[in-house]
């Protein structure tokens, strides 16, 4: 019975999971909206009010629209990817799930499926003139929605009317998404595929150059904090459990074999380490419950909160355990932001340091490679770099961590790639 399942499923599994995914957010949103009890009407009240309000870092949906809309957001963004990708028959893998759950948890706090279409557009204007296949770069256009509050930011700062303002800002969106495939090409080069989130530090400097611009003619955009400071017992019982059904999942794939595992942990998970094409389907979706499952404990050990930005950057690190993350390589740099709030000014449970320790695990490479001593350094530096490059575009860009852990890649590589090389020497 269970090896007629498996047949079945064969070359539908991540498939199947991604549409399990989109059903589990429409449960969290009618439960959420019951939870809250805001009226029946709250979900739609909640939606609108994610699409006509400001989106810059720190945006808590959950504390702006209520747990419901909040979920039901995130539901239409996902399915938006899911769609797009199916149409174009693109194949499922690590990427793939990189790409769907870091859009699924920014949902929680940045992204609509309004703000984020003038960048998908973009994208797709970019792959027609240039004649290429949009499957080449379409993870790309889903990795820059992190600029969509740019897109909304423009609506609410320019000086012109509603409309003109509106026009304005989609036509920003699509140039952003035009030129953004080739210019990450550019940035991935400058640290090595140490840093999975590429995207984000590609999207950084874009963000910087036109809140520059926008500066020089006077107008200015500034960063804010909305934060939740609640860890329902629904949501942290909800994580544990959509990670340990992930894990079996993954386990039944496998057939019940755990060794799959150790291979993964064998990687240094430099980019492009695609774990379903390294190590299969189960045993990418393993070290996905895996990794998830850590990420929460860490903040039910901190005391932190699960507020919209954490769900959504624990769900980042879940996808992104598909492509380039695992236990072994993540500890070493989670350890070193939780040791830097021991020397800092910073809490643990301080909502940068929070947000830091889970998305820190974009440098998770630097520790597979380098080693335990140098990904805890990798993760004190990315703690301090992270506080201040916030402010250099205003909130603007969602991947502010991947920015940041960017700049730790450039900073430590050559370094460390030269020590090697030394070594070897020797």
């Amino acid at each position: 019975m269970a090896e007629k399942i498996r047949e079945r499923l064969e070359g539908k599994e991540l498939k199947l999971f991604c549409i399990f995914s989109i059903v589990l957010l429409l449960t969290a949103g009618m439960i959420g909206s019951r939870w809250e009890d805001l009226g029946k009407w709250s979900i739609i009240r909640g939606l609108w009010t994610i699409v006509v309000s400001r989106d810059a870092l720190i945006t808590d949906y959950f504390e702006l629209a209520g747990y419901g809309a909040s979920f039901i957001n995130s539901m239409f963004v996902m399915a938006i990817g899911f769609v797009l990708l199916c149409i174009k028959r693109v194949k499922f893998t690590g990427l793939t799930m990189a790409a769907f759950f870091i859009n699924m948890g920014y949902a929680l706090w940045g992204k609509n499926p309004l703000n984020i279409l003038p960048i998908l557009l973009g994208t797709l204007l970019y792959a027609r003139l240039h004649r290429v296949q949009l499957s080449s770069c379409i993870y790309t256009a889903l990795f820059g929605t992190c600029l969509a509050p740019l897109v909304t930011e423009l609506i609410f700062i320019l000086p012109f009317g509603k409309v003109v303002n509106m026009l304005f800002a989609v036509a920003v969106g699509l140039m952003i998404g035009y030129f953004l495939p080739v210019f990450s090409i550019h940035t991935a080069t400058m640290h090595k595929g140490y840093n999975l989130f590429n995207v984000g530090f590609s999207a950084g400097v874009i963000a910087f150059v036109l809140v520059c611009v926008l500066k020089a003619v006077g107008l200015e955009s500034g960063s804010v904090l909305i934060w939740r400071a609640e860890s329902p017992l629904w949501i942290v019982l909800g994580l544990f459990g959509y990670f340990g059904l992930t894990f079996l999942y993954g386990l039944f794939l496998n057939r019940g074999d755990l060794k799959g595992l150790l291979n993964i942990c064998r990687h240094s998970g430099k980019a492009s380490a695609d774990f379903v094409l390294l190590e299969g389907v189960g045993t990418t979706l393993m070290n996905m419950g895996l990794v998830g499952i850590v990420c929460s404990v860490y903040i039910c050990f901190i005391g932190g909160d699960f507020s919209g930005p954490v769900v959504g950057a624990i769900l980042a690190a879940f996808g992104f355990a598909a492509f380039g993350a695992h236990i072994k390589n993540y500890l070493p740099v989670l350890a070193g932001v939780f040791l830097s709030t021991l020397l800092n000014q910073f809490q643990p449970t301080t909502p940068s340091m929070q947000l830091a320790a889970i998305f820190v695990v974009g440098l998770a490479p630097i520790a597979g490679k380098f080693g335990v001593i140098p990904g805890i350094i990798a993760g004190l530096l990315h703690s301090a770099i992270v506080t201040c490059t916030t402010e250099m575009y205003g909130g603007l860009n969602l991947y502010n961590n991947g920015f940041s852990a960017g700049w730790v890649a450039i900073l430590m590589v050559p370094g460390l790639e030269g020590r090697k090389k030394r070594e070897k020497n020797i």
